[in-house]
């Protein structure tokens, strides 16, 4: 079976990072690795790792260079990349493997808000998938890569934003990269807040401007303000 290394960007997410690492030892198959980057030098997240025997590795923050700091260190066949405050369907890791033993050099889950739930999101979770197949999914779906791809493409960018874009363009050129079925679920407490309607139009307007130029150092500032992080 493939190695696995699982990549977590955190940055005082300690509760979801401790739930998340929970939901990792309990999966039926499980990773070769998990490695922790800790972008706020907190204690709270050193004991998290060690209790669960993940390695973790400091850095500033700033989420493309904590991503590109986890990478170099792994040693797995497969990395995956998961933000602190996802949450996992059953059986992962096997379906990544029957991905990847189908020929795809990497790909992501399907995106769906985790409960509690409101009518809006029956709306939102197509759109999503319609434009993860037409544009770049985003690092809350669960990216993962066979790591010599993502070596040769040359990893995330070293952005607070839109970090896997240039990575995941680079590596649809090069082979298949799959939409899986199995969902990762995503916190939904920031739309409820935000407003769902509010928070997803800002979202998009957002990634309009990055596709027309705008850097994402230059919008990281306008995202935490219009969505109150």
């Amino acid at each position: 079976m493939l190695k696995f290394s699982v990549v977590i960007p955190c940055y005082r997410d300690e509760e979801p990072l401790a739930r998340l690492l929970e939901q990792l030892r309990r999966l039926p198959h499980q990773p070769g690795e998990i490695i922790v980057v800790d972008a706020a030098g907190s204690r709270r997240c050193a004991q998290l790792c060690e209790q669960a025997a993940a390695a973790r590795l400091l850095s500033e923050p700033c989420r493309g260079l904590q991503l590109g700091i986890g990478a170099a260190q792994a040693q797995g066949d497969v990395l995956w990349f998961l933000h602190a405050d996802a949450q996992l369907s059953a059986d992962p890791l096997l379906a990544m493997t029957m991905a990847i033993q189908r020929g795809a050099i990497g790909g992501y889950f399907r995106f769906r808000f985790a409960s509690p739930r409101a009518w809006p999101a029956w709306v939102l979770e197509p759109a999503i998938a319609l434009r993860c197949r037409f544009g770049v999914p985003y690092g809350d779906q669960g990216i993962f890569m066979l790591r010599s791809v993502y070596r040769q493409v040359g990893g995330h960018a070293p952005w607070p934003l839109f970090e896997e874009a240039p990575l995941v363009r680079a590596a649809r050129r090069l082979g298949p990269f799959a939409a899986l079925p199995e969902p990762i679920f995503v916190d939904s407490r920031r739309w409820q807040r935000d407003g769902w309607w509010r928070r997803s139009l800002n979202n998009r307007l957002l990634a309009l401007k990055f596709m027309r130029g705008a850097a994402p150092q230059d919008l990281v500032a306008h995202y935490h303000s219009k969505n109150d992080l």
